[in-house]
């Protein structure tokens, strides 16, 4: 049996658009948390250990990216996709 394509329109009008989201979404934050980690290692440091104010350049230069990371992932799971 073979799908028209009048099917396959109509099934894709009816998927729920948030499910792409939320599965885009959690590879977004995988992908950054594996980043920063490199980031961190690269640089001899541990991720999660804080260093607050005395941290050197690399690790602040990490910590950016990893932020302009996050708010990809957050425009990735707010722009419903179907």
């Amino acid at each position: 049996m073979q799908i028209s394509s009048s099917t396959i329109t109509l099934l894709m009008a009816f998927t729920p658009p948030i499910a792409a989201s939320l599965i885009g979404y959690g590879v977004c934050q995988a992908g950054c948390s594996t980043v920063v980690m490199a980031c961190y290692g690269a640089a001899g440091f541990t991720w999660g250990a804080t260093l607050g104010a005395t941290a050197p350049a690399t690790i602040i230069a990490c910590n950016s990216a990893f932020g302009t990371c996050q708010a990809a992932c957050a425009a990735v799971l707010l722009v419903p996709l179907p």
